[in-house]
């Protein structure tokens, strides 16, 4: 069989310490390239999880073709479902809460002194890591994309919903056209369906990254609108496809993640944009 490709009646592992056992097993049978992308592949999962193929190739140093080479060698039908393997990781990797209050416990912080010392602190850093790390220049992007839009689309479910519904409350005040695209009744594709080449979405996200709002924003995007992405990586699924993204790590107390410094970080954008439209 070409580059050691497993028999085709053995199922391919759908869980990452599976896949990271074959591919340690199979390496040593592996053409040169192939053994190349491996050694990637097992120290850089994240890059895997959240790549595009060609993104993936560039920083491993091959081509998209022997992603998918590597990929058929190890039983997957292609790097997208080879890709799934990683993404999986990711989503399991993300404690549940009852894990997180039981290890909350286990560390002795459930008094609630204690409580509002570690998320005071976890909030702390992430306004502190916000204000180093941000680039100037990318902020001012977003806020004049904002800003020349007809209506600003604001998308973030899940766990980013508090920070799209008090911007909408706050540009509503501020007298910034806006729509809160919230899903209600699963209508989500329909109020984004509404975006024009006039308009932008603001798209919030964080790991493990909601799939709808994932969904919403390329479609705005598949609609010629413009997209803002405030998001935790690169690798984010909603970074490649905006016209400026900016990107936050929230620390987090005992698994719980910090909203400071993305709060902070809204409320900027929102009075931003309101000022320069005042100055228009």
């Amino acid at each position: 069989m070409d580059d050691g490709e497993i028999e085709l009646d053995e199922p391919v592992p759908r869980d990452f310490p599976a896949l990271r056992a074959l591919i340690a097993a199979r390496a040593p049978t592996l053409p040169r390239r192939l053994t190349q992308v491996a050694s990637f592949a097992l120290d850089n999962p994240d890059d895997i999880a959240f790549g595009t193929a060609a993104s993936v190739a560039q920083r491993s140093g091959v081509q998209p073709s022997t992603l998918v080479r590597f990929s058929q060698a190890l039983g997957y039908q292609g790097f997208s479902d080879l890709q799934e393997v990683f993404r999986a990781r990711l989503r399991d990797r993300v404690p549940s809460y009852e894990e997180r209050l039981k290890q909350l416990r286990e560390h002795g912080g459930s008094k609630s002194g204690l409580l509002l010392q570690g998320f005071a602190d976890a909030a702390e850093r992430s306004v502190a890591d916000l204000r180093l790390k941000l680039d100037p220049a990318t902020l001012d992007t977003a806020v004049e994309i904002l800003a020349k839009a007809e209506t600003i689309y604001l998308v973030g479910l899940r766990r980013s919903f508090p920070i799209t519904s008090y911007m909408a409350y706050a540009m509503g005040k501020l007298g910034i056209r806006n729509l809160l695209v919230d899903g209600i009744a699963g209508l989500g594709a329909e109020q984004i369906g509404f975006i024009s080449p006039r308009d932008a979405v603001l798209a919030i996200s964080f790991t493990p990254y909601a799939s709808e709002t994932v969904n919403l924003a390329h479609a705005a995007k598949a609609r010629h609108a413009k997209v803002v992405s405030i998001t935790d990586s690169i690798f984010s699924p909603i970074a490649p496809i905006a016209d400026a993204w900016l990107e936050i790590v929230e620390a987090d107390f005992e698994g719980f993640r910090s909203m400071a410094a993305t709060m902070a970080l809204a409320m900027t954008l929102t009075v931003a944009v309101a000022s320069r439209r005042g100055e228009r």
